[in-house]
């Protein structure tokens, strides 16, 4: 998939558009079909702002079920081979594909731990981090409270999002700014 440009997103169908940015949130191309409806977008950024409006407009246990979307990191799903492109590509530029047998079992019971605590995995956005943070963030977000997590969780899906975007969307340089 090459680089859409301006006018292509102001411009783009339904069908194109849940095609391109049907997984900009994991595994949630609703998020994309309700957006499309937003359009035109000029940019990434509006693209992001419409993103994240509609993110933050569903129930509480909408923003829970966005967070379930996504896989474990480091987890089965990796091992499998089945994680999207998108989370291999963020999961491998977070050196998470270097991870030790030690690290691994960390991590698996963290991710466990947090899971049997909030009902959803730990979300993290991958390419701000690599993995001895990762392993440090699940360690310390694990001792917060369900509606600490579940705020903390969006603002990573939200940075995930916007890089994903910056994959798609032709863009500036000041654009490409979080």
């Amino acid at each position: 998939m090459g680089v859409v440009t301006k006018e292509q997103l102001a411009g783009m169908s339904y069908e194109d558009f849940i095609q391109i940015f049907g997984n900009v949130i994991e595994h949630c191309a609703i998020c994309s079909a309700a957006v499309w409806a937003k359009r035109p977008f000029y940019n990434l950024k509006e693209l992001h702002s419409a993103i994240c409006t509609f993110v933050d407009e569903l129930p509480k246990i909408g923003r829970e079920g966005i967070l379930r979307l996504h896989p474990d990191l480091a987890g089965r799903i990796a091992e499998l081979g089945r994680l999207t492109s998108e989370s291999s590509k963020e999961q491998l530029s977070a050196g998470l594909n270097d991870i030790t047998v030690e690290e691994k079992s960390v991590l698996q019971a963290l991710n466990d731990r947090y899971k049997s605590k909030f009902g959803f995995p730990f979300v993290i956005c991958a390419r701000e981090n690599k993995k001895q943070a990762i392993l440090s963030g699940i360690a310390a977000r694990v001792e917060n409270d369900k509606d600490v997590e579940l705020a903390t969780g969006i603002a990573e899906v939200k940075k995930i999002a916007f890089y994903r975007l910056l994959d798609i969307v032709e863009h500036s340089d000041e654009e490409a700014k979080l």
